[in-house]
């Protein structure tokens, strides 16, 4: 590892990465696994990410947008990938070109791939989505026949070829939740019709992180595991990651740059919503909302400094926030560790997430690009 003094550092341990990606493939053995690096791996780094899920034996790499799918394309990967966030209007011809599947959800995106795939005079991989019930994107069963019917026309024509029928849970991180049979059994539906149309994808997939996890009946082909590749629990109520033999792949931390005493009655950030009980030594830790550090987080986040479990004292500012260390000393450079696996007694995510009333995705995704990642537990090499 670099140890370079910096403001603050966000480690990342690829080895734990590639564990997890090892426990998810054997949570579901029958299955291919997708690792999901959307979103900058989650805030990891998506790059040296997808490299490490590659060689922990994820065959499909999945984003969202174009951009993030080209991202991986520029530093070398040549697998399987898949993104399924598209406007009118999108880089399908780029995509196509760079043999990454597209997704469809409705009559207007088949189009446009069609439409790229014969100005390209390359096949398109084409997924479609189905709406099973989660009412974001994907095809609604009304209209999934005419979707279904256009699309094997335009693959006799040869400008697609439908590789895969998905879906995704609504509820899956909520065990039992009548949702999860109830789209299981309108995802077998939809797919039986698909096939009886005469599609033969290469993967059907339904499962994410916690249906990977939980539900193995919804594993089918392929499974697409976000949060879990990084260590997270997808749901507090599923369990911690150690429950699942994962380990979170993210440490935060940063150099106090200042330690002072103060006397009590002493109005702390903006607006004096702390005011020191008495005399004390607050220290100041340089990570904002700027970072990624939530505004939220105001007198109720958790930090690990000089050994001890602190709390956020009065307002996070844009760079900086406070903690109250009473009577214990500190110095100016000293680590402030605000989550990790918690092997130190440090914070989590889940912790985090807790004091903040959010979730562990949103935790890791929103750290900034001022927060330097430092990666351990590279294997080496280039390319993907």
């Amino acid at each position: 590892m670099d140890e370079t003094p910096m403001r603050a550092r966000a480690v990342v341990d690829l080895a734990a990465l590639r564990a997890n990606v090892r426990v998810l493939r054997e949570a579901a053995p029958t299955a291919e696994l997708m690792a999901v690096v959307k979103a900058d791996g989650y805030g990891h780094g998506a790059v040296p990410c997808a490299r490490a899920a590659r060689e922990a034996g994820a065959s499909w790499l999945g984003t969202a947008t174009p951009e993030e799918a080209f991202e991986l394309r520029a530093a070398g990967d040549t697998g399987r990938l898949m993104c399924w966030l598209w406007t009118p209007g999108g880089p399908w011809r780029e995509a196509i070109e760079a043999e990454i599947d597209v997704s469809a959800s409705g009559l207007w995106a088949l189009r446009e791939v069609v439409a790229a795939a014969r100005a390209s005079g390359r096949t398109a991989r084409l997924q479609l989505k189905a709406d099973t019930g989660l009412g974001r994107s994907g095809c609604q069963p009304a209209d999934w026949p005419a979707l279904v019917a256009e699309a094997r026309a335009a693959e006799a024509e040869g400008a697609v070829r439908v590789t895969g029928l998905w879906s995704h849970f609504a509820c899956a991180d909520e065990p039992g939740h009548p949702s999860i049979g109830a789209q299981l059994s309108v995802f077998r539906e939809m797919v039986g019709q698909a096939e009886r149309a005469g599609l033969r994808p290469e993967v059907r997939h339904l499962a994410n992180s916690p249906a990977t996890l939980t539900v193995p009946e919804s594993h089918f082909d392929l499974v697409r595991t976000g949060i879990a590749v990084y260590g997270i629990s997808p749901s507090p109520e599923l369990g911690v990651p150690a429950d699942f033999g994962l380990r979170p792949a993210m440490t935060l931390s940063a150099s106090l740059a200042s330690v002072k005493r103060v006397p009590g009655g002493h109005g702390v950030s903006y607006g004096h919503r702390y005011v020191t009980p008495g005399e004390t030594t607050l220290a100041l830790v340089p990570l904002g909302y700027a970072d990624g550090i939530p505004r939220h987080a105001s007198d109720t986040g958790p930090v690990l400094v000089a050994g001890k479990w602190r709390t956020v004292a009065g307002t996070v500012a844009m760079d900086q926030f406070v903690v109250d260390l009473g009577g214990d000393s500190a110095a100016p450079g000293d680590e402030a560790v605000l989550f990790g696996p918690g092997d130190r007694g440090e914070p989590t995510v889940e912790d985090w997430a807790r004091a903040v009333g959010s979730i562990g995705y949103e935790i890791v995704t929103r750290i900034g690009g001022r927060v330097p990642r430092v990666y351990v537990g590279e294997h080496g090499g280039t390319g993907i």
